[in-house]
């Protein structure tokens, strides 16, 4: 399905931590940009969502409500991508990635122009895209822009270990939830310096990820026709 895959696992984890700090830098942006809405993070959005409802806090809620339908066309608009891809033999990965970083350089263009919020819908539907590079048969095998699950499966893997299961089987997860973390610092902390403008920062990352995996698949295309 994949086209040429990335076969070394090692390597899919550095892309996996790469692609969570950049959900938890894009988030950043966004969560300060919309006064505490994520553009990556969708739970925290529907439990804003329902307490606003709740008291009838209407503007907010709905709000909410657009933010996570943007998001949920992004997801949707990834796994499209995943589809006509696969049907035309390209590499997949490489092309979620470039829909990814073609949507945050939109994004950035428009923060540079002022238009904040068709920045941040076009951060939504990139950070819902993101989440195709993983998915696998109609699934998302992992989770990049929350962090629920891998805390989750850590908190199981460190269990396992006491009782005599891979003793650091639970470093995987952990570690996507430090790029997360140190993605969000970064961008809470450029965002202070040039506000969303350094959404720029965020559309270099993916594009730098994305000509990464692209030699990589390219170097693994070739390797048999070498020997």
């Amino acid at each position: 399905m994949w086209g040429v895959p990335i076969d070394d696992s090692r390597q899919m984890l550095v892309v996996a931590v790469v692609l969570s700090t950049l959900a938890g830098y894009v988030d950043a942006l966004g969560f300060i940009t919309l006064g505490g809405f994520f553009v990556a993070f969708m739970s925290g959005n529907l439990t804003r969502f329902s307490v606003n409802f709740a008291d009838a806090a209407w503007a907010p809620a709905l709000t909410a409500a657009a933010v996570i339908g943007t998001f949920v066309l992004g997801c949707a608009l990834g796994a499209v991508v995943v589809h006509l891809s696969d049907r035309r033999n390209l590499a997949v990965r490489t092309t979620v990635l470039a829909v990814v970083t073609g949507l945050l350089i939109i994004g950035s263009v428009a923060a540079t122009f002022g238009a904040s919020t068709v920045a941040v819908g076009a951060m939504l539907l990139a950070m819902g895209a993101e989440n195709s590079f993983f998915q696998r048969d109609g699934e998302v095998t992992i989770g990049l822009t929350y962090m629920t699950g891998a805390l989750v499966k850590m908190g199981h893997r460190l269990a396992g270990a006491l009782f005599g299961g891979p003793r650091w089987a639970w470093l995987r997860h952990f570690a996507l939830w430090v790029g997360l973390v140190v993605g969000a610092v970064t961008g809470a902390l450029a965002h202070h310096w040039i506000g969303l403008d350094a959404l720029w920062f965020g559309a270099a990352l993916s594009a730098a990820l994305t000509a990464t995996v692209h030699l990589r698949i390219e170097r693994s295309t070739r390797r048999p026709q070498l020997s």
